[in-house]
């Protein structure tokens, strides 16, 4: 049966079924030997990222690092990222300053300075922390983000020389509605405009899912490789080349804990965890350490 035909019949069936997301991604996104990929892949070092959302205060985030730092910077092999609130950077990052954990914001706006009550520029970040999630799927919801004001600050982050983990992900009403693929991909493509592909090659992606983020219903990993595969690599790939696709580091992010990391981390496209409330708990160090494990194998 010809791939044209293929991909018909599986368009045409339940979105919700991983099977045939699996089937239209390995037929889309597989023209090349498998061996290339797997060559690319090994390439790609692994990034788990804790999102601390509007969680700990100053000594409560001092005490928690405290209590991780030591068995989080003994894993090796995989880049270890803490995103506490704005008031926990300075010292989040003392903490770890003579470790290999890096650090993460949560946010910022675009402007170098200037009358903006409130807001964070990327200058006065990059002397605490090395990371920066835009686009997280509750700043789109309660506060008006969209592809474009993210686009803006993915440049203004680049410029400051901080590393963007750029958040794409549909919500459960798109998802129902078998949106899933136009409403990532056009994520991606709003979210990269006017991006070199050297910028873009420096990107962390998160794929999450909003159905998905702190209900305890995480997406299966063969659906969320088939959507980072072909609607987050497949769009870079169509924007700029293959190889740039593969380099882009992606993560999952959606209830993911230590008792399902392993299966995400197992897949070829997944690269890494973006996570929420499990990255609050002492057993985080776990969570990294399986997501080491499984993707030195």
């Amino acid at each position: 049966m010809c791939k044209t035909v293929l991909c018909a019949i599986a368009g045409s069936l339940p979105h919700r079924c991983d099977t045939i997301a699996v089937l239209k991604y390995n037929l889309l996104r597989y023209p090349v030997p498998s061996y290339h990929y797997d060559e690319v892949t090994n390439m790609r070092r692994p990034i788990v990222a804790g999102n601390w959302k509007m969680n700990l205060t100053i000594a409560e985030a001092t005490d928690f690092v405290r209590s991780i730092r030591r068995g989080l910077n003994e894993i090796k092999d995989v880049d270890r990222v803490l995103c506490p609130p704005f008031t926990a950077l300075a010292t989040v990052s003392e903490l770890v300053s003579a470790t290999g954990i890096e650090v993460g914001a949560q946010n910022m706006y675009w402007e170098r300075s200037g009358a903006f009550t409130g807001e964070i520029a990327p200058a006065m970040l990059k002397e605490l922390c090395q990371y920066v999630i835009l686009g997280h799927s509750e700043r789109r919801a309660f506060f008006g983000e969209t592809d474009n004001t993210v686009n803006r600050k993915i440049q203004a982050a680049l410029e400051q020389g901080l590393k963007p983990i750029v958040c794409v992900g549909e919500t459960e009403a798109q998802y129902d509605a078998g949106q899933t693929e136009a409403v990532v991909s056009g994520q991606v493509r709003g979210c990269l405009a006017e991006l070199s592909t050297e910028q873009v090659a420096g990107l962390v992606v998160a794929y999450e899912p909003v159905w998905a983020i702190g209900t305890g219903k995480a997406a299966t990993p063969a659906g969320a490789g088939a959507v980072i595969g072909l609607n987050i690599r497949g769009t870079i790939a169509d924007l700029y080349d293959e190889a740039t696709a593969q380099a882009v580091r992606v993560q999952y992010g959606g209830s993911v804990k230590p008792g399902n990391v392993a299966e995400f981390m197992s897949h070829p496209d997944i690269d890494g965890a973006l996570v929420g409330g499990a990255s609050l708990k002492p057993d985080f160090v776990e969570l990294v350490l399986i997501a080491a494990e499984v993707s030195s194998k």
